[in-house]
């Protein structure tokens, strides 16, 4: 086997993390020093015997040829530790993934990434702060970092794409095993131009609860901060924020109505030291990162008629659903309806639920 794809057996090896990883390489010299261990080798370095039974199993069984051809027949690639375009951000953590999965692209820009995290049960007021702030980190040049899950994840790395933007989304389980599936198609167009899908677990292996915090870390660490938008006491977005502060990276929260315990989550990192967040403007001053000259078309909309002007500015503070904005603007249900599909187009307005309509900030 190539010498690169002994890291992948071993990193896949049941009970390997990074740390073990890098204590075994440190004692055999190699990954394949310790693929060609006999047993008596690693019993004499006092490994478990557990350990010793799932190195001697991983390894009757790993066939390095076929592994590398199937990713290669993917499309997909990956990063070693020692590898010197490995994420620079993400190497310094304490446990940073010995082997890195990658769908996509993983570029220098990326380097300035900043992660948005969240409930997977999001409110369409998450909806729209998530989209709103996201868009705007993303079109002032940052790379947005989210890990595919429902809700939140999803839509921040929805607005990075409709930003224009790039993207890392990073999994819970292995890179053949997209969870969740209803996000495949989300997965397949962030690999396909705007940025990467990622995983450090074996390419098999499906996503389980334990392995979430071990994805959140790695959601950290290759980001400068951490917003959470919308999450309860008890979410695993919390669990990101503190290794956020582990890390050394700034955390972020927005506050919420009171009367959701969506808001709880982002209220106790408030109180506990997180910046408080309103606009994506004060993430960018805190970070020190001078916002991109981006002359988006998108942004650059101006309304061509008083009746497009009207609804804009029904819609300046919160979302309405057509119906009410027929109501208030008092013009008939087709023209609002015509003027609505005219204004997306134009990229003035969006829709944020069914029927419901949101001012692009």
């Amino acid at each position: 086997m190539n010498e690169r794809v002994y890291h992948l057996w071993l990193s896949g090896t049941p009970g390997v993390g990074s740390v073990t990883f890098r204590k075994l390489v440190k004692i055999f010299g190699s990954p394949k020093a310790v693929f060609e261990a006999t047993q008596k080798d690693l019993r004499n370095v006092h490994l478990s015997n557990d350990l010793v039974e799932s190195i001697i199993t991983s390894r009757k069984s790993f066939d390095g040829d076929s592994v590398a051809s199937k990713l290669e027949k993917k499309g997909i690639g990956f990063m070693l530790l020692s590898d010197p375009d490995y994420p620079a951000l993400l190497k310094e953590i304490y446990d940073p993934p010995a082997v890195l999965y990658v769908w996509g692209s993983i570029l220098p820009s990326d380097e300035t990434a900043f992660g948005v995290v969240g409930s997977r049960r999001m409110t369409m007021y998450g909806r729209e702060v998530t989209h709103s702030l996201t868009y705007e980190l993303a079109s002032a040049g940052l790379t947005i970092v989210s890990g595919l899950a429902k809700g939140v994840d999803a839509t921040a790395h929805r607005a990075a794409i409709d930003a224009g933007g790039r993207t890392i989304a990073v999994l819970g389980g292995g890179i053949f095993k997209i969870y969740p599936t209803e996000n495949e198609k989300l997965a397949a167009e962030i690999a396909n131009g705007y940025g990467a899908v990622i995983s450090e677990f074996a390419p098999d292996e499906p996503s389980v609860a334990g392995n979430f915090p071990s994805r959140n870390r790695i959601i950290s660490g290759l980001s400068v901060g951490i917003l959470v938008t919308e999450a309860a006491v008890d979410s695993g977005s919390l669990i990101t924020a503190t290794s956020a502060a582990e890390q050394n990276r700034e955390v972020f929260a927005v506050p919420g109505p009171i009367t959701s315990p969506l808001t709880e989550g982002p209220a106790s990192l408030i109180q506990t030291g997180a910046k408080l967040v309103f606009r994506a403007q004060d993430i960018l001053d805190e970070l020190n990162i001078e916002a991109k000259k981006r002359h988006l078309e998108v942004r650059s909309a101006i309304p061509a008629t008083s009746e497009e002007q009207a609804i804009l500015d029904l819609l300046e503070l919160e979302a309405k659903h057509l119906d009410q904005i027929v109501r208030e603007s008092g013009q008939p249900a087709s023209v609002v309806s015509g003027l609505i599909s005219i204004m997306e187009l134009k990229g003035m307005v969006r829709q944020v639920g069914v029927a419901i309509w949101a001012k692009v900030s």
